[in-house]
């Protein structure tokens, strides 16, 4: 008759012990007083990342051997090192996060890429939900919003992308006039045995990275609770004279945590190992930011099908936020590493932080 009320004191005892621990947790990451439980707000893994500023926030996609996303994982799956130190995690999550997307459309495409990228484009909008929010560029020598603001209708989406029209200018046909000075990028990505733009009469004059960076600053002030994507469509052909240097451009996407996602089509496929002298400008951007990039075929089934991949993967990353603990604060950039426990695992996420550098 007395092993009931031995076994009851035992789980108040652990009952007390339990709490305890979750009060002093809740206090560390939040700030609150060990008497103060956490608001239903804050159970959400988003709204907790929302208004835990202090926290690293650290998207991660993880691939098996197939190039196929990896969807099971938990939380005690990862590791995450910070300066190679190694960080508790404090906020775990494998749930969707809402877009914030600005859609970069290269539009100094040659004419057969270019033709085979207008009747995609149109399918783009089938690539995001009603929750979440897009802006449309076109750029060459300088990048153009083409939406007013970001768009939140999927219809509106549509409408615009209806009048996006990439055969009005195509290199070495007709011309455009310049009315501003040069804005983007580095280095210009040789192609393998083939002859230079300049000997055909048609100077690379396109700037990839000042499009980047002028679409980074709209996304920046997005909430943090949503996912903030450059969805990029060139060919990677990138000018020397960007007003904005690659890594002033990184800064500000690893400072407002933004992921770029390319899609290489074109002179990208023939190109997509070059590495040399820093080019392949995609890839640089795509693999040092957490995003990723794909390559488009010769087919419009290809390309639309690579659309939907891109807002899928960058949807569903897992989350991981940690309060960066041990690590020299006066710094003002930090390196981070993920680590999965399962063999035979591929990840991507960004490579590091600026501190105090987000708004």
């Amino acid at each position: 008759m007395k092993c009931p009320r031995k076994f009851l004191a035992v789980s108040v005892t652990i009952g007390i012990a339990l709490a305890a621990l979750l009060a002093l947790r809740v206090k560390e990451v939040y700030g609150q007083g060990a008497g103060q439980a956490p608001s239903q707000q804050t159970q959400d893994p988003q709204a907790r990342i929302r208004t835990a500023v202090s926290l690293v926030v650290v998207p991660v996609t993880v691939k098996d051997s197939a190039g196929e996303l990896v969807t099971d994982l938990q939380q005690n799956d990862f590791r995450v090192f910070e300066d190679g130190i190694e960080q508790p995690i404090a906020v775990f999550s494998a749930d969707a996060f809402r877009l914030s997307a600005a859609i970069l459309i290269d539009d100094d495409l040659k004419r057969g890429t270019a033709e085979k990228v207008q009747k995609t484009l149109e399918t783009l909008a089938g690539a995001f939900s009603t929750s979440d929010e897009v802006s449309l560029w076109r750029f060459d020598e300088v990048p153009e919003q083409i939406s007013e603001d970001f768009i939140a209708d999927n219809d509106k989406l549509l409408t615009q992308l209806k009048r996006i029209d990439l055969s009005s200018s195509f290199p070495g046909v007709g011309s455009y006039t310049m009315t501003n000075g040069p804005r983007v990028n580095t280095a210009q990505p040789p192609g393998p045995a083939t002859v230079p733009a300049e000997a055909n009469g048609h100077p690379n004059t396109k700037h990839v990275t000042d499009a980047i960076y002028a679409a980074a600053e709209q996304l920046q002030d997005r909430p943090r609770d949503r996912r903030k994507i450059i969805f990029l469509i060139s060919d990677g052909q990138n000018a020397k004279n960007n007003t904005h240097k690659y890594d002033e451009t990184l800064k500000l996407l690893l400072s407002a945590d933004i992921s770029v996602y390319a899609v290489g089509v074109g002179e990208a496929n023939l190109n997509r190992g070059i590495t040399f002298l820093g080019n392949n400008i995609l890839s640089k951007y795509a693999h040092s930011t957490g995003g990723d990039i794909f390559y488009g075929g010769m087919s419009r089934e290809n390309l639309e099908e690579l659309y939907a991949r891109v807002s899928e993967q960058a949807r569903n990353q897992y989350t991981i936020a940690y309060s960066g603990a041990n690590t020299d604060r006066s710094k003002p950039y930090h390196t981070i590493e993920v680590r999965v426990k399962r063999p035979g695992l591929s990840l991507l996420a960004r490579d590091g932080y600026y501190l105090n550098a987000a708004p």
